[in-house]
């Protein structure tokens, strides 16, 4: 049983005017509907991106880590201090020497692309990219290139006994006596080692090569003549060349070297392409945004910029160097092929 009720409507409420406001109604849910149909993914795609552009603006938000391989971890000190004042953040170095590089490499290959965890990269790297049969980690596929921090020249010196003044001096008597002199460098596959090659393929000269575990026993034996000549990397012969205890006659780079203003480039001596060096950068895993990658650029420009910085890396030896991401891949590419040049001469080989 129901009962009926009877609907009472306003004198000026026609049963057309109901339709009427009825229609208007439908018309803007339906409008609402339509609005929120393609707002919604438009909401759902700036959502998506605003984590990543939040991560930009707040980077560095943690700890930072520079890992740090084979060789000196003075830059990496340096540039810890600097960007820790100026960021607020502390930045934390940690060195995994282990196997030339490969594993400290490879650890940063690996870690989250969050610009949290830097490389102190060098020469080592593309040393290993070209000279390494298995690497577990592509130098220009898994890192990114953020800043050439520094070059270290090679500086060739001699025993002052030998008799040899120049360039042309020692390639005159390795030509006359071919074979029969030595060189001595820090190790196989060694910045030093690599020049030493590029340096006797360019000359057409025979020279034996001793090789050193590390660079300070081949300079005491080129200081007592049982190899007539070092290539060296130039901080590591410094004081001995200052000394007078060993001769330098010619630097691997593309201008003079500071603190050797006396002593000519291999190209002011008329030897062309024989121009390499050891060096540091940073590198990132090869997914870090770009704006981190930038933002880590701008303040490691900054701190090579400081006039105190500059002079801490003269005197330890290195010649800082100021760049692009660009440029420092630029640099990669260059550093690479050369080596893959001295490994098709047969010249060094690879393992």
């Amino acid at each position: 049983h129901t009962r009926s009720r009877s609907v009472v409507l306003p004198q000026d409420m026609s049963l057309m005017n109901i339709l009427n406001r009825f229609k208007c109604a439908s018309e803007h849910h339906l409008s609402k509907m339509v609005r929120h149909a393609w707002l919604t993914p438009l909401l759902t795609i700036v959502v998506g991106l605003a984590p990543h552009a939040s991560h930009a603006q707040a980077y560095p938000s943690k700890p930072i880590k520079i890992i740090v391989g084979p060789g000196t971890d003075l830059l990496a000190r340096i540039v810890a201090e600097k960007m820790s004042e100026s960021w607020s953040t502390p930045v934390l170095v940690e060195t995994k020497p282990a196997a030339g590089g490969i594993v400290a490499g490879d650890f940063v290959a690996k870690a989250p692309a969050d610009g949290y965890t830097l490389l102190l990269s060098s020469s080592a790297y593309t040393i290993n990219s070209v000279l390494q049969s298995k690497m577990p980690f592509d130098l220009q596929a898994d890192l990114k290139p953020v800043a050439l921090l520094a070059t270290i020249p090679i500086v060739l010196v001699v025993n002052p006994e030998w008799g040899v003044n120049s360039v042309k001096g020692l390639i005159d008597k390795a030509k006359e006596n071919p074979g029969k002199f030595n060189y001595g460098s820090s190790g196989n596959g060694t910045p030093a080692h690599l020049t030493a090659e590029m340096f006797k393929s360019a000359t057409q000269t025979e020279l034996v090569h001793v090789p050193y575990k590390g660079i300070n026993p081949a300079i005491t034996d080129a200081i007592a003549g049982q190899v007539q000549m070092v290539f060296s990397v130039a901080p590591s012969a410094l004081q001995i060349i200052h000394a007078g205890r060993l001769k330098a006659i010619g630097v691997m780079s593309e201008k003079r070297y500071k603190l050797l203003p006396d002593v000519p480039t291999l190209d002011e001596q008329g030897i062309k392409n024989v121009i390499y060096s050891g060096w540091n950068g940073i590198h990132v895993p090869a997914k870090t945004p770009a704006a981190v990658v930038q933002k880590l650029h701008a303040e490691l420009s900054r701190i090579l910029a400081l006039a105190e910085v500059q002079a801490k890396l003269e005197t330890a030896g290195f010649e800082p160097f100021a760049g692009s991401p660009a440029d420092f891949e630029s640099f990669l590419s260059r550093d690479m092929a050369q080596l893959k040049v001295l490994v098709k001469s047969g010249r060094v080989q690879v393992e």
